[in-house]
């Protein structure tokens, strides 16, 4: 028996220009998404985020990709250290 794919399903993975679109729009940067370096940190000397910014970049991913960015995960550091491993994660939630 075959099971005919979800919406979600059929929807491609985001990649990291889908990625910094959404840091760029939900903060209202005054940047384009291609200037934020992949591996670049997201906090500090990179981006110059702080915790509020990634709250609302978190919401924005979980609105529209339907996984769970949560605050008490201990992998956070990790996760949001730079627009690719955030990206990484997000595809990862995806396939999982």
């Amino acid at each position: 028996m075959t099971t005919t794919p979800t919406d979600a399903a059929q929807t491609p993975p985001p990649s990291i220009a889908d990625i910094a679109e959404i840091i760029v729009t939900a903060l209202g940067l005054e940047m384009t998404p291609d200037e934020i370096d992949p591996d670049a940190p997201l906090f500090g000397e990179g981006l110059g985020l702080d915790s509020i910014d990634i709250l609302e970049i978190a919401l924005v991913i979980s609105k529209r990709y339907g996984i769970q960015l949560r605050a008490d995960n201990d992998n956070n550091t990790t996760i949001f250290s730079s627009l690719r491993n955030l990206t990484d994660y997000v595809v990862s939630q995806l396939e999982a």
